[in-house]
């Protein structure tokens, strides 16, 4: 007879795909890269919750397995120091960008996207949704959504974290009825209170040490975080630890009243709907 067990771990593989055969990508040329151990595709429905410190119904990783998370970009010189670093190692993370970030910088949130990088969504502003009243919370989730989404050109995935974890009942509801995965964390870097990389690599390694797997929370927003990547990646390789990439069964259906909202922060007489690419280019430049 088939145990209680069984049926959780067959409850999980129907949430999470554990499928690997188009998974596990090796790093041609750089035997010491931390590459990707395996993919796995995730089943929205009903707004699962990802996260040991908040959500303890998916436990899907094995020991020494890691997932890498950034929140709150995209950010001039530090998202593009932490895709860098990324593919030195030929390693894949998850992306929360904050909706206004997404709508500054939308060409550095391409090539978050055009590295392969999963691209969720951490609300319009960064509101802490747990003081918002009325509809100011689901205006919030909604907006940053579909500004992601007018940044990339196309719909990103059915993944949210909550701005500083704060988490409502009725936001995690609604979160449900749209199919939107909810994610927390097994370690927090605490990175945004550390201004030296090797703070940042402390930090993460000794609580990963301790717990030997995780979804772990960082920020490409932050300078620190930025700079200590390719020791941090570096450390999981020599400390045996692999990597998981988190990518969705389908992506987002945005709402459009709120496209529309979000697009009208970009529309307008000053051009703003058109790339800085396309506004400004360099034609000469001074020999370096």
């Amino acid at each position: 007879m088939r145990g209680p067990s069984f049926f959780a771990g067959a409850l999980i593989a129907s949430l999470v795909g554990l499928t690997t055969g188009a998974a596990a990508q090796s790093c041609p040329g750089k035997p010491d890269a931390l590459g990707v151990s395996r993919v796995v595709e995730v089943d929205t429905t009903g707004g699962p919750g990802f996260g040991f410190e908040q959500y303890k119904a998916h436990d899907f990783l094995g020991m020494k397995e890691v997932v890498l998370t950034f929140d709150d970009g995209p950010w001039p010189n530090n998202t593009r120091a932490v895709l860098e670093a990324l593919a030195q190692h030929c390693a894949k993370a998850t992306f929360f960008p904050i909706g206004k970030h997404a709508l500054w910088h939308p060409e550095i949130l391409k090539e978050v996207a055009a590295a392969g990088h999963t691209i969720g969504s951490h609300t319009w502003s960064h509101a802490n949704l747990g003081k918002a009243k009325g509809d100011k919370a689901t205006d919030e989730i909604e907006k940053g959504v579909s500004a992601v989404k007018i940044a990339l050109g196309k719909a990103p995935a059915p993944f949210f974290r909550f701005p500083y974890l704060q988490d409502p009942k009725e936001q995690v509801a609604y979160l449900g009825t749209r199919s939107i995965a909810i994610f927390s964390h097994d370690i927090d870097s605490f990175d945004f209170k550390m201004r030296k990389p090797e703070d940042v690599v402390k930090s993460v390694m000794q609580k990963l040490d301790k717990k030997g797997k995780g979804i772990i929370l960082m920020h490409d927003f932050q300078q620190a975080t930025a700079k200590a990547m390719a020791e941090l990646l570096k450390e999981l390789k020599a400390k045996g630890y692999v990597l998981v990439h988190m990518t969705a069964k389908a992506p987002v259906t945005t709402l459009p009243h709120w496209d529309e909202l979000a697009k009208a922060e970009v529309k307008g007489p000053t051009g703003g709907d058109r790339p800085t690419s396309s506004v400004v280019r360099t034609i000469t430049a001074a020999p370096k």
